[in-house]
């Protein structure tokens, strides 16, 4: 069955950087667009980025575009969010998403930007 592992999260002071990843499993990964999504408390999840298949296309949220940076690795089964220049108002759970026939989600990773 379709399984998305993230990690990567933790505490970081503003200013800072975080790379996650997302281990995909049960699907072909390289023949599906993959996402990135976040919640913070009490907010509805919203999208921050995507890539296409071969990572020739992606777009970012406007909120964090020119800081984050989404990619992937189709021989590893593996999608990437290197978050630079982390703010307050990036803090939240952090998921990474498929579209396949139904939306499938990982079980997330905690992204905390704190002084």
């Amino acid at each position: 069955q379709v399984r998305l592992v993230e990690s990567g999260g933790g505490l970081v002071q503003p200013g800072g950087s975080l790379r996650l990843s997302c281990v995909a499993s049960g699907f072909t990964f390289s023949i599906f667009t993959m996402r990135w999504f976040r919640q913070a408390p009490g907010q509805e999840r919203e999208l921050v980025a995507y890539i296409s298949t071969g990572g020739g296309t992606t777009d970012y949220a406007d909120s964090v575009k020119g800081r984050f940076t989404i990619s992937r690795d189709n021989a590893k089964n593996t999608l990437y969010l290197q978050m630079n220049s982390l703010k307050p108002e990036d803090t939240a759970v952090y998921y990474c998403n498929v579209l396949r026939g139904t939306n499938y989600w990982g079980q997330g990773t905690q992204v905390t930007v704190s002084s």
